[in-house]
């Protein structure tokens, strides 16, 4: 969250504050609805896509 409010130039405690407003303003709402927590864990168990980041590694080939 820090990053967050160095990114906006706000404090920890309002990312905090905003990120609840949004999530208390969307669990009111009735058309929208996230799936229970046995869904989401199923899900998470599932991995289709691996993503491996190597820009800041060194390569080992030899030219």
């Amino acid at each position: 969250m820090e990053s967050i409010g160095a990114d906006y130039g706000v404090s920890r405690s309002t990312v905090c504050e905003t990120i609840q407003w949004v999530e208390d303003t969307l669990s009111k709402d009735k058309t929208f609805k996230l799936p229970g927590k046995k869904v989401l864990k199923k899900v998470a168990d599932e991995i289709q896509y691996i993503v491996v980041d190597m820009t800041d590694g060194k390569s080992n080939t030899t030219p």
